[in-house]
């Protein structure tokens, strides 16, 4: 009896042992991160610079909850993500393991090509795909060729919504494509080719000019591009026309809305992508504004706000937007609120809510209340 005894307690005992090494190589992997009150799987994973899907899978776990005092592993950001390879230089196809909270848009700047040509390769209408969906990632010559002139965009629930914006402007196919012969040259101006994965942003700086300045004098309408492109770039330090700002300047301003027209009410002009704010008589504040596509297009009407968030989740099939700031529904799904993953304001982009600069978005949180009226005309 103590012979076996002894067997069970060295068995135990061998057993800790590899759980230890299988623990402590996990932890070698990454660094152990213990989860602070206040704390979301959204707030860590950016604080390090990973995606929450690397979190998940390094933890081995689905969801978003994380507990006070909980261990995550944080796995390296420099190392690619299970079961999505890197794209080898050039030619071939990949199969990339769609994530939760993945986009087809997201997906192709992963790979340097556009979601359009993702989308044809799987035979996919629209641009909804899933988690755990498996797709053929096309790479070669071919991501080079323009675009539909249509990228896929959202917002929050119940619409679909768009990707977590990246710093640069996304590219896509102009609404206006440039001259394509060279100007002048005592203009000063030159020429620059895109190429695959730049955006205005990143051209503006490469030769210390501002991105807007490159926009106007190319006669863009919002801020896509498209490789083997060619954009007039005018000399460094060449300042943008004036723009609106946010006290109407230059615009043409509508009258106040009789709705509550002795308090506070938001007016939305669609035909102008812009919002206004009314107190009284007197126009407080105006921004521009992101509306719904003509497929999704924003409800019409008089409207007020019912429900009002600092931060909340948005999930609806295809998309999972975590922290969304400054959110006023007005009716249904549909509401003011601010916008991380995109710059396009003056565009329509949504599926139906208002984006909204984040920090217009909180000076509208903090100026309204609930009641508050919203009127949405053409």
């Amino acid at each position: 009896m103590r012979r076996l005894y002894r067997r069970i307690a060295l068995g135990l005992t061998a057993i800790l042992l590899l759980l230890g090494a299988v623990g402590t190589a996990a932890a070698d992997n990454g660094t152990v991160h213990v989860v602070q009150s206040g704390e979301t799987l959204f707030r860590v994973a950016l604080n390090y610079g990973v995606s929450m899907d690397a979190i998940r899978a390094a933890n081995g776990f689905t969801g978003d909850t994380i507990y006070v005092g909980q261990s995550l592993i944080i796995p390296d950001s420099s190392a690619p993500p299970a079961g999505n390879p890197a794209p080898p230089p050039a030619g071939g196809s990949v199969i990339h393991i769609v994530q939760r909270g993945e986009t087809l848009f997201t997906i192709g700047l992963q790979y340097g090509i556009t979601w359009d040509k993702i989308a044809a390769a799987n035979g996919i209408v629209g641009n909804t795909i899933y988690a755990g969906q498996q797709l053929v990632i096309p790479l070669g010559g071919s991501a080079d060729v323009p675009p539909p002139a249509t990228v896929p965009t959202s917002t929050p629930f119940p619409q679909a919504s768009p990707p977590p914006a990246p710093t640069a402007v996304p590219t896509a196919v102009p609404t206006a494509v440039p001259p394509t012969s060279p100007p002048p040259a005592d203009t000063g101006n030159t020429i620059h080719i895109v190429q695959r994965g730049e955006s205005l942003f990143t051209i503006g700086q490469q030769y210390g000019v501002s991105w807007v300045a490159i926009q106007q004098i190319n006669q863009l309408v919002g801020t896509t591009i498209y490789a083997g492109q060619q954009l007039i770039i005018p000399p460094p330090g060449t300042v943008p026309a004036p723009v609106p700002d946010n006290t109407g300047a230059g615009l043409n301003v509508p009258p106040p809305p009789g709705e509550n027209a002795d308090g506070k009410r938001f007016l939305i002009v669609l035909s102008q992508q812009r919002l206004y704010a009314y107190d009284g008589g007197q126009m407080v504040r105006t921004t521009l504004i992101s509306s719904g596509v003509a497929a999704y297009p924003t409800v019409l009407g008089i409207f007020h706000i019912y429900a009002r968030y600092v931060a909340t989740e948005m999930i609806g099939p295809g998309y999972d937007l975590p922290n969304v700031p400054y959110t006023q529904y007005f009716y249904k799904g549909y509401g003011l609120h601010g916008t991380y993953w995109h710059h396009n304001f003056g565009t329509p982009m949504s599926h139906g809510c208002i984006n909204m600069p984040t920090d217009e978005a909180e000076w509208a949180f903090n100026w309204a209340t609930y009641g508050t009226p919203v009127i949405v005309v053409e």
